[in-house]
């Protein structure tokens, strides 16, 4: 019996984030190895057939189906872009992080991507990723997976793809949240653990 499927998109991600850890490492042997790999990924990315250069990296996590597509394309945006966030981060914030960096380019380039209809996403987002990359702004690739799952999924124009886009507003026009100062915090006494 196969793992459940959250498991295995955090599992294929996982993967990614160590390629990211092989192009750092002192070993030059793994270095190579992960070079190799995102530059497979990179060809199918740039060809329209995202991943198609290297499948095992992807298919070794058995993705259903439906969900295909959009781990080919988090794995051709993760060889363009090898820098990783973590935490709970969406688009919206990596890209709210490089409209402070680049201002009004970067609002546009957001609200463009956020109007791309299905066919017309890929694009757009191998282009926001590059800028991404261009500025060292990481990418959270688990988050952005579940995303496009549902963004290039049968319900694309659902209401949980109109939550995503929402999601990437909030995130973007937000930016990150930070703790509440403490005097908005409740009281030590008022919290059971």
């Amino acid at each position: 019996m196969s793992a459940p499927v959250s498991e295995r998109r955090a599992m294929f991600v996982k993967d990614l984030y160590t390629l990211q850890g092989g192009l750092e490492s002192r070993n030059t042997a793994l270095r190579s190895a992960s070079r190799r790999t995102l530059a497979g990924l990179r060809r199918g990315l740039a060809a329209g057939q995202a991943g198609l250069g290297t499948h095992e990296i992807v298919f070794r996590h058995d993705p259903p189906d439906p969900e295909l597509d959009a781990w080919l394309l988090v794995a051709g945006l993760f060889a363009t872009h090898p820098k990783g966030g973590r935490g709970r981060g969406s688009l919206g914030m990596a890209m709210h992080a490089l409209q402070e960096k680049r201002g009004d380019a970067a609002t546009r380039r957001f609200d463009q991507l956020l109007l791309r209809d299905r066919p017309g996403l890929p694009h757009h987002l191998r282009q926001v990723v590059r800028l991404l990359a261009s500025d060292g702004i990481p990418v959270n690739y688990g988050v952005l997976l579940d995303d496009l799952v549902t963004l290039l999924g049968e319900g694309y124009r659902g209401e949980s793809a109109h939550r995503v886009r929402l999601r990437w507003a909030r995130d973007f026009h937000t930016g990150p949240r930070t703790a509440p100062a403490a005097a908005e915090r409740p009281s030590a006494t008022a919290t059971t653990e």
